[in-house]
């Protein structure tokens, strides 16, 4: 009888266990939206959303032919949202968690979600940001950028939504490091 109650407490405590492993922090995302919502409340995450109705589109639109090609301007009042996360540690732990947690778990669902890298050029600048698109009909739907800020510890991911072409998003690639920035 005993023998029984113990293997019966300890498949217990193994449930349990396991049940705190899957639903704890060390769970990757699997979808951009999922890695915002998992980090965006945490210590040393800042994360902001913004959304583009018609007029604020226009008026990008307008302020993209002030200082850019036509790529450029169509980029800008294309953007229909864009979410930013940024982090920056604080302590040893958290800049292990950026070098070897957060790139890897973007990594991961970026290739879950089947996003297609692109290739930059420049790669030998130290705050070079990678892109990644997804597509739908020959345009560009949605675009993840994932980088550092100005620290070379820090971690930022941008995810920005619209209809792109390639060429567009390149435009933007080029304007996004100093938007991070502010």
């Amino acid at each position: 009888m005993k023998l029984r109650s113990s293997s019966l407490l300890l498949a217990v405590v193994l449930l349990l266990l396991a049940g705190c492993r899957a639903s704890g922090p060390g769970n990757p995302a699997r979808t951009v939206a999922e890695f915002f919502n998992k980090y965006e409340n945490r210590p040393g995450f800042k994360a902001t959303d913004w959304n583009a109705g018609l007029g604020t589109r226009f008026i990008l639109g307008r302020l993209g032919k002030l200082g850019g090609g036509t790529d450029l301007t169509q980029a800008l009042s294309s953007i229909r949202a864009a979410r930013i996360i940024t982090f920056t540690p604080t302590s040893n732990s958290a800049r292990d968690l950026v070098t070897e947690g957060l790139n890897r778990e973007v990594d991961g669902l970026l290739a879950n979600e089947r996003y297609t890298p692109l290739t930059t050029t420049n790669s030998d600048m130290p705050n070079q940001m990678r892109y990644s698109v997804r597509e739908q009909g020959g345009k560009v739907t949605e675009f993840v950028a994932v980088g550092k800020q100005e620290s070379t510890d820090s971690f930022v991911l941008m995810s920005v939504a619209g209809s792109f072409t390639k060429e567009q998003v390149a435009e933007l690639g080029k304007v996004l490091p100093s938007v991070i920035r502010e």
